[in-house]
């Protein structure tokens, strides 16, 4: 650096941003859900666990989407 000049931070890039906010909802579709599958395979209750899991799954990337984007 010359002159006192102080580093500027890496610009964001809106795709980036994207493709972060898919990346969050669809692994916590297909964790919980994955979660819910080893449920209804041990319990044997006709795939309910899994539509449970994809549930929570989604709810849960849409609050690490929001946490992580709010201001």
């Amino acid at each position: 650096m010359t002159g006192g000049q102080l580093p500027q931070p890496p610009k964001r890039s809106g795709a980036n941003d994207g493709w972060v906010a898919i990346g969050y909802l669809l692994s916590g579709i297909l964790v919980w859900s994955g979660v819910g599958w080893l449920i209804d395979r041990w319990l044997h209750l006709q795939g309910i666990p899994i539509a449970i899991g994809a549930i929570i799954g989604a709810i849960g990337g849409i609050y690490l989407v929001m946490r992580r984007f709010s201001p």
